[in-house]
């Protein structure tokens, strides 16, 4: 196999530790703040780099003609990211965020300025450069984060299922993420792509989202509803694999196997930094997963480990280490949560 692309969102993210979350009009204190890069390609390229596979990534997207943007491309030389295809827009910004990171717990939201990001639309992708690396995966996030991919098309439904569709047919697998937000904008733009991805890694406010399925109830995960709702991204277009992930555990389900259901790290609030980039890190254990095949429990064992060590660190990427590192030191420290505590 020849390597992962990831296209998307590329954004600084500034990191603002506070000490409250305050009402209107109140007063919080910033107590840190740390800068790096952020958004889906960004992060899942950066985390498997990390990860010391060797596997040949690819960044793909837009930047602002600005330091943000070389920052952006210089982090990739760092890590050995191709970034030919990460476009520079001379006359717009690099997209950014404010994370507001709630001491103690991690808890964070965040603030964002689109930038170049809400230009970045299928003309800046090559099928032809895909095709000639031998792209192996296509990952694509975030959908409802992009504005000129997440616009209409009349025979795709979205632009960016124009642009899946014809990743697909040029016999690239597809991958896709989600933003998670408050809108019922997810019947409109995610659901209209999902027949042209392979592969959909999603958490549980995204699934209920594009599934109408209430899976969290007052008592934690409701196994019955998290499998049914896995099982409804299948009937409505995804051709192999739903991963769900959330805080106690994460399911895989696909069209051969039915389910695999495991739990996460149990981690004590108290031991959290912050938890800004832990579904990326998860995602990126399961692209690689799926590359590597290590089949449905292995991966979701490894990308809860590779999402556990992102939560030590304050930046999306900074907890993340070679694999082995991540297994031993996860592994000696922290225990997988009972089934009892975990669905509910």
């Amino acid at each position: 196999m020849a390597g992962i692309a990831c296209a998307g969102n590329w954004i600084v993210d500034a990191v603002k530790f506070i000490d409250t979350w305050p009402g209107r009009g109140e007063l919080a204190n910033i107590l840190d703040e740390k800068h790096g890069g952020g958004g889906s390609p960004h992060n899942v390229l950066t985390d498997i780099a990390k990860l010391k596979l060797n596997i040949p990534l690819y960044g793909i997207g837009c930047v602002g003609g600005d330091s943000y943007g070389e920052f952006l491309r210089e982090h990739c030389r760092t890590l050995g990211i191709d970034s030919e295809m990460l476009v520079a827009l001379d006359d717009y910004p690099t997209s950014y965020t404010d994370v507001m990171t709630l001491q103690g717990s991690g808890e964070r939201t965040f603030f964002h300025a689109r930038g170049a990001n809400a230009l970045f639309n299928p003309d800046h992708v090559s099928i032809d450069k895909l095709v000639e690396k031998k792209i192996d995966i296509f990952h694509f996030g975030y959908l409802l984060l992009l504005d000129s991919m997440d616009e209409p098309d009349p025979e795709f439904g979205t632009v960016a299922g124009r642009l899946l569709h014809q990743v697909k047919e040029a016999g690239i697998e597809t991958s896709i993420d989600v933003v998670s937000e408050s809108s019922d904008r997810f019947s409109k733009i995610v659901l209209p792509t999902l027949p042209y991805v392979d592969y959909c890694i999603i958490n549980e406010v995204e699934a209920e989202k594009i599934t109408g399925i209430e899976i969290r109830g007052k008592k934690g995960i409701n196994r019955k509803a998290l499998e049914q709702a896995a099982a409804k991204v299948i009937e409505k277009g995804v051709s192999k694999t739903v991963v769900i992930h959330f805080p106690e555990g994460s399911i895989w389900m696909d069209t051969s196997n039915g389910a695999t259901v495991h739990p996460s790290y149990h981690v004590a609030d108290s031991d959290i930094l912050s938890s800004v980039g832990a579904g990326d890190a998860f995602c990126a254990g399961i692209l690689a997963g799926i590359y590597e095949g290590w089949g449905p429990e292995e991966a979701l064992k490894t990308a809860s480990a590779i999402a556990c060590a992102c939560l030590f660190e304050a930046s999306a990427t900074g907890g993340i280490c070679p694999l082995t590192d991540v297994k031993s030191k996860i592994g000696e420290k922290y225990r997988f949560r009972e089934p009892n505590q975990t669905f509910l």
